[in-house]
């Protein structure tokens, strides 16, 4: 039987939901899924490279959120239905995605499902204090859902606060917890970094990682006030920061008033198949994310990027990465907001290589046995078809 999946965010488009969007196309067994999307420049040679069909709407992709474009998807949606007769629909996310998912249920009787993340219930529950159209609104997507799936702990504790201000009955909901995953035969360990490190001017240092778009709440000024610390120490130890965004020149001054500037690297324009030869040209990871401006990290797919390449995590107790970071055996948890600790556990898994190659190790073997793309999509799969018609 086939399913539907809605994606506003799908590859080409960066970031994680997209990112995710784009295993699931890839790993749902050829011609079990349709992906319906909106238009992106350079996704035809993307879409020609999955097993299953994408049927992208004459409307951009960010254009999707419109009133446009929401008449255009849910008209298209609807049609895409009664082609396929799909036994369910998934939703990428909850907004856009909820609108013509409820309107093909309402049209052909179909079930469908949303994902939810962290940061998406954040702005719902901004958004419902304050709006009665839009407290009514979630309340008849949320009401209309066969399932609905927390990606951590965290964002299901989350959900549960969320939709009790909604007024629902908890009992009365099916909230499943699924965590995500990664690539393990793209990301694994043993992958000769010297290229990379050739490419991007890395050699002669040792290199703490962070992967994330640059925002505030991804604790990468967290970070440089640990490299700031630790550099006495460790006279050889960089930051290499990978990705982009708007937080770029607070953390580029950030680096110059610490007076590590000289040993940091802020790549902002790195393709996928570079990430796995920087993550093993690295050290530990820091993934420092806090909640703050109305920002969370659900997950943390960039955590079990760096665990299925074999490199410990510095991981911040906070959101859904105490989800992707198991405690004392594929990293270790900090409080992100007190470099003095962060600091401390660094320091010790630069004294003690052995614990960072157990906790390293650990890592890959959690990705192969649980956090991979293979196993989300299985997943997401089987309970399509559980409540599929």
């Amino acid at each position: 039987m086939t399913q539907l999946l809605l994606a506003y965010d799908f590859p080409p488009i960066g970031g994680g939901i997209a990112r995710m969007m784009g295993e699931l196309a890839l790993r749902y067994p050829g011609g079990s899924l349709v992906i319906s999307t909106g238009l992106h420049p350079g996704s035809r040679e993307f879409d020609a490279s999955l097993p299953n069909v994408v049927d992208r709407i004459r409307v951009p992709s960010r254009r999707l959120r419109t009133l446009h474009g929401l008449l255009v998807w849910s008209h298209r949606a609807a049609a895409l239905a009664r082609t396929i007769g799909p036994e369910f629909v998934w939703c990428g996310n909850f907004k856009p995605a909820g609108y013509p998912a409820r309107w093909v249920r309402q049209r052909h009787g179909t079930p469908y499902g949303i994902i939810f993340y962290g940061t998406d219930l954040l702005l719902l529950q901004r958004q419902i204090q304050r709006s009665v159209t839009k407290r009514r609104t979630a309340r008849a997507i949320i009401g209309s859902a066969s399932v609905l799936v927390a990606i951590s702990a965290w964002t299901r504790d989350l959900c549960l606060s969320v939709f009790g201000q909604l007024g629902f009955d908890a009992a009365s909901l099916d909230l499943r917890t699924l965590a995500l995953g990664t690539d393990p035969e793209h990301f694994r360990p043993g992958i000769d970094g010297s290229s990379a490190r050739e490419r991007y001017g890395l050699d002669g240092r040792r290199w703490l990682l962070t992967v994330a778009r640059l925002t505030r709440h991804k604790g990468i000024d967290t970070g440089l006030q640990v490299l700031s610390q630790l550099g006495p120490r460790y006279p050889d130890l960089g930051y290499l920061v990978v990705g982009s965004g708007g937080d770029l020149p607070r953390l580029e001054e950030m680096a110059r008033d610490l007076g590590v500037s000289d040993r940091v690297r802020f790549l902002t324009d790195v393709p996928d198949r570079d990430l796995p030869g920087l993550y093993n040209s690295s050290e530990i990871y820091l993934g420092l994310s806090r909640q703050m401006e109305g920002n969370v990290e659900g997950f943390g797919i960039s955590l079990v990027e760096a665990g299925a390449c074999g490199i410990p995590v510095v991981g911040g107790r906070s959101g859904g990465i105490p989800d992707a970071v198991r405690e004392g055996e594929t990293g270790l948890l900090v409080d992100p907001g007190r470099p003095e600790e962060v600091s401390s556990v660094v320091a010790g898994l630069l004294d003690d290589g052995s614990a960072a190659r157990r906790l390293g190790a650990g890592g890959r073997r959690a990705v192969e046995t649980h956090y991979n793309w293979n196993r989300v999509a299985a997943d997401l799969a089987r309970i399509g078809s559980e409540l599929g018609r």
